[in-house]
């Protein structure tokens, strides 16, 4: 798991602990562990924004549905998340293959993942995710 994955899960504990309320400030509060406070690291948008997105859809154990996010501008960031994990409901094998599970995502187009799959994996494989809906 890389740091961004180490963060959304962090993010999640802190959470269901009691420690933060709201996943915007428990992904701050992570992010800044992980990469220290007001570093680029901290501030990176595609992975805090693939985490809300989860969050706000209700597809984390113990997150209630509702609106999380920081700003607007983050809807492909959040469509990403999303739609990855529909595909590994339906190909769980993914969960093994960032890669291909960013290829089955963006559908044959070509381009980067951002680390919005570390998060996704991240929760994934931590049993995060409510595999239900």
């Amino acid at each position: 798991m890389n740091k961004y994955g180490e963060v959304a899960v962090r993010a999640i504990h802190s959470i269901l602990n009691g420690e933060e309320t709201h996943p915007l400030s428990a992904w701050k509060k992570a992010a800044s562990i992980s990469f220290g406070e007001g570093t680029w690291g901290q501030r990176k948008g595609c992975p805090k924004n693939a985490f809300l997105g989860l969050c706000e859809k209700g597809l984390v154990n113990g997150i209630p549905h509702g609106n999380y996010s920081a700003r607007s501008g983050s809807e492909k960031n959040k469509y990403y998340a999303i739609h990855a994990i529909e595909v590994l409901k339906s190909k769980p094998g993914l969960s093994k293959d960032k890669l291909g599970l960013w290829r089955e995502v963006l559908n044959g187009k070509q381009m980067s993942h951002n680390s919005q799959m570390d998060v996704v994996l991240a929760l994934w494989n931590n049993h995060m995710i409510d595999r239900s809906k």
